[in-house]
């Protein structure tokens, strides 16, 4: 790895001391403004390493400490193996009012670093020249950190209304997590008049995204020397004809519609993502699987789409079952999310461009967990510090001042629901 010359390494040899004050708002921080007041807790979840396929309990509980240290018991959620969990934590208005208010919420894992090449230690923040650099700067805890440096204005204020903290796991595999979290939120009728999602968008107000839906499809064949093909079923050769229908279908998206061109990618997507198979090159293979994924736009029918895709995966079973009977194919829905259509005259919209998000008609292409909260009835936009264009992808970072954007608009939300 190299290194850059204008480098500034994060101290985070104390990255489990919550009650450590933040970075001094007057310093500077390498772009001519001041280090943002969130910069000291972002660091701090930025060091703890929670790919999706690692637990995120150290996040948790640090938040959980956090929390209670300023009087406010959380609610942990975990998953079936105790591993990981959603946090849910409500601040209540000033008179004990726990349902209503504005929901804040994030997803507390992050996408591996595997194979990427970095300019630094991904797990290891650094501020150079004017950006936050690691895994997690933008994608996004970020947003997080601004939100647990106000934890203890919040827990001191005099709320007129409650304001709901929501963190979730595994958001980056389907969002998994967030469906018990949200589940949770309706299970004790808090009902909250808003949801602020806050996944990368520049701080724009982002009103819709695509629906997400991945299928796992395994062909098994029959095994044969390569000598004998015709005594064998090749697992490969008929999972290819489901990835070249994929294809068709999304040629067929790309080219017909619907079209919805608030999306910068403005029809639906359909993509083979994922393929494995075969033991030697001498072995016509027993075994196939791939994953593939299509991203929605609102004016698709997605259970009929997933109908589709399964008609054509029986007729190439029954193509397999005419060469021996014993071959089949087996197919499940890996995760499945859906979109975000917030309605223009919802007030969550303007509310938040109040607070200092930036208006905006742009939809976006990436899935996020504010589907889930609209399809409970709750109002939902997007909007968070950071670009999309570098979430996920090596050197992430998030620009400085995008962090004092957000912070400042966690602020201007504690000062509108102050009593």
């Amino acid at each position: 790895m190299t290194t850059h010359d204008t480098v500034d390494t994060v101290d985070t040899a104390d990255v489990a001391r919550p009650s450590d004050a933040a970075a001094p708002a007057g310093t500077s921080s390498g772009d001519g403004g001041p280090t943002p007041a969130s910069l000291d807790w972002t660091t701090r979840l930025m060091s703890l390493d929670t790919t999706s396929r690692l637990t995120n309990l150290p996040v948790i509980e640090l938040v959980a400490e956090e929390l209670r240290g300023h009087g406010v018991e959380p609610v942990l959620i975990h998953d079936d193996s105790g591993q990981k969990a959603n946090l849910l934590a409500t601040f209540p208005a000033a008179d004990g009012t726990t349902t209503g208010g504005v929901v804040l919420s994030g997803h507390t894992d992050v996408v591996p670093v595997d194979g990427q090449e970095w300019s630094s230690e991904p797990f290891v923040p650094q501020v150079r020249d004017g950006r936050l650099y690691g895994r997690g700067a933008c994608d996004m805890k970020g947003f997080i950190g601004s939100v647990l440096t106000a934890v203890p204005a919040l827990a001191a204020a005099s709320l007129s209304e409650p304001v709901h903290l929501a963190l979730s796991y595994d958001e980056e595999v389907g969002c998994v997590g967030a469906v018990s979290l949200v589940d949770e939120i309706v299970r004790r009728d808090l009902r909250p008049r808003a949801c602020i999602v806050g996944e990368p968008t520049s701080m724009r107000v982002v009103t819709g995204h695509k629906s997400l839906t991945m299928l796992a499809v395994t062909f098994h064949g029959v095994a044969a020397h390569s000598s004998r093909t015709p005594f064998g079923v090749n697992a490969i050769e008929h999972a290819a004809q489901l990835v070249r229908f994929v294809r068709g279908v999304a040629d067929e998206f790309r080219t017909d519609g619907p079209f919805d061109e608030n999306h910068d990618v403005p029809f639906t997507t359909a993509t083979v993502n994922q393929i494995h198979g075969g033991i030697a090159v001498n072995t016509v293979p027993v075994e196939c699987s791939l994953t593939f994924e299509f991203r929605a736009v609102g004016g698709v029918d997605v259970d009929a789409t997933v109908e589709r895709f399964r008609t054509e995966i029986r007729r190439i079973e029954q193509e397999m079952q005419q060469e021996n009977p014993d071959a089949s194919v087996e197919v499940a829905i890996g995760a499945q999310a859906p979109g975000l259509d917030t309605d223009a005259a919802e007030e969550v919209i303007a509310y938040v461009a109040s607070l200092g998000g930036i208006a905006s008609e742009e939809k976006v292409a990436y899935g996020t967990e504010a589907g889930l909260f609209q399809r409970a009835g709750i109002p939902t936009v997007v909007c968070g510090p950071g670009d999309i264009a570098q979430a996920h992808a090596p050197d992430e970072f998030v620009e400085l001042d995008q962090l004092r954007r957000c912070d400042d608009l966690v602020q201007r939300l504690l000062g509108s629901l102050s009593a």
